[in-house]
């Protein structure tokens, strides 16, 4: 008995010690940096995480959790998902994909809000995460200067584009999604460059945009590559005319450089490719489906099961299409339109936090970043227009963190 009580006294001693929520700062820090460059590693780094913080919970009595302002939104959320499954044509698929992603988004949420809590563990993971976009950028350009013929994959129309032969993606599973990516990255980056006044470090951050830009146009996404060039001019007209000019004037050279991403900006607003005149089939087919399931959806991830019975553009059954390419029809449509309106509650909210910020944080660099992160969300909320940049596991983790980061900053 005395033994049994000198474990439970030590255990309840490491709970509640430095030690033991460094080691879940620590998980956090890793899954930051391996979101981007192996999805498996950062999970893996997540559950050890949250397996020590079930721990500290557990045995921590001086531990109590700290409800953010989006708490509600995302319960309703997490239980509109749930329960969508009763729905799903296949209850055991959604059940499993359910649980296996919206719930270790949600870990990830609640790992960074409840126990990251100092500046410097902040910067921890805004370092883990640059060095992480560094490394995706620099196998870009490595990808296109070795070359990489997309002429048998599906991400080009090859009959509208005859002469585009490379789209790089990285450490992502496509060009959109790497483009979607490097959307953030430039927001965060432009967030911490509004704000910080080192001039040395101010041409390091504006150097890393350009570098950035130029992998962006190496995708030949046309809806990022948009995303990116509104938000930085917009920020430029209402902020600071300098950053203008410069977007001007690197956008310009760009696409002069590239004739080719010129001719597939010039039918970003046109159905001149199979890519665009499919979305919008898509889009008329997935209102249909809300319309026909608007209470429960037609189940978590069971677009691609469902949306054979509403095709009328490919009518293939050797076609599988796994998402809506629009953020604000995919959610309502397989959980339904409350489950969809509290993802876009916490969603929204999020980003209001940070970008309409009053409170006075401890330097420049928190304010730049809260902005960047605040630009990012602005940046996934633009793009999940054209495309489901949220389908992609590591993008929805990065979102999720993103998120949670917003609001540990706040509380700074």
């Amino acid at each position: 008995m005395e033994n049994e009580v000198q474990i439970l006294s030590g255990l309840r001693k490491f709970a509640s010690s430095r030690g033991c929520r460094d080691l879940i700062v620590m998980a956090v820090v890793a899954e930051a940096f391996f979101v981007a460059l192996s999805p498996v590693v950062a999970e893996i780094a997540l559950l050890l995480g949250f397996a020590v913080y079930l721990f500290r919970w557990k045995f921590d009595s001086g531990y109590h959790y700290r409800k953010s302002p989006v708490f509600g939104a995302i319960l309703v959320f997490m239980l509109c998902g749930g329960v969508s499954v009763l729905v799903s044509p296949d209850r055991g698929f959604s059940f499993y994909n359910w649980y296996n992603l919206a719930v270790v988004y949600c870990m990830t949420f609640v790992l960074v809000t409840q126990n990251v809590t100092t500046k410097g563990e902040v910067k921890y993971i805004a370092y883990a995460l640059g060095l992480s976009a560094a490394i995706v950028v620099a196998y870009g350009f490595f990808q296109y200067t070795f070359g990489i013929d997309t002429s048998e994959m599906k991400w080009v129309d090859g009959e509208a584009f005859p002469e585009l032969r490379k789209r790089v993606f990285s450490t992502w599973e496509n060009p959109n999604i790497l483009a979607a990516y490097l959307d953030i990255v430039i927001c965060v980056l432009l967030g911490l460059l509004a704000k910080l006044e080192d001039k040395t470090t101010r041409i390091w951050l504006g150097g890393a945009i350009v570098a950035c830009l130029a992998c962006l146009a190496m995708t030949y996404a046309r809806g990022a590559f948009l995303t990116i060039v509104v938000i930085l001019a917009g920020y430029g007209i209402l902020r600071d005319k300098r950053i203008l000019l410069a977007v001007i004037v690197v956008i310009a050279g760009i696409l002069l450089l590239d004739p080719v991403l010129l001719e597939r900006m010039k039918t970003a607003f046109s159905v001149a490719d199979t890519s665009s005149e499919m979305r919008i089939a898509m889009w008329e087919s997935t209102v249909q489906m809300i319309m026909d399931h608007p209470l429960l959806g037609i189940g978590w991830g069971a677009y691609w099961m469902v949306y054979p019975l509403y095709d009328t553009y490919i009518v293939d059954g050797s076609v599988t299409l796994v998402h809506a390419h629009n953020i604000y029809l995919n959610y309502p449509a397989e959980i339904g339109l409350l489950g969809g309106a509290a993802f876009f509650v916490y969603f929204f909210k999020s980003m209001g936090v940070a970008l309409f910020n009053r409170r006075v944080l401890p330097n420049k660099a928190m304010e730049g970043l809260l902005l960047g992160l605040g630009l990012a969300l602005v940046s996934v909320a633009l793009n999940g227009v054209t495309d489901d940049v949220l389908f992609n596991i590591p993008s929805s983790m990065l979102l999720w963190l993103m998120c949670g980061l917003i609001f540990v900053i706040r509380r700074l």
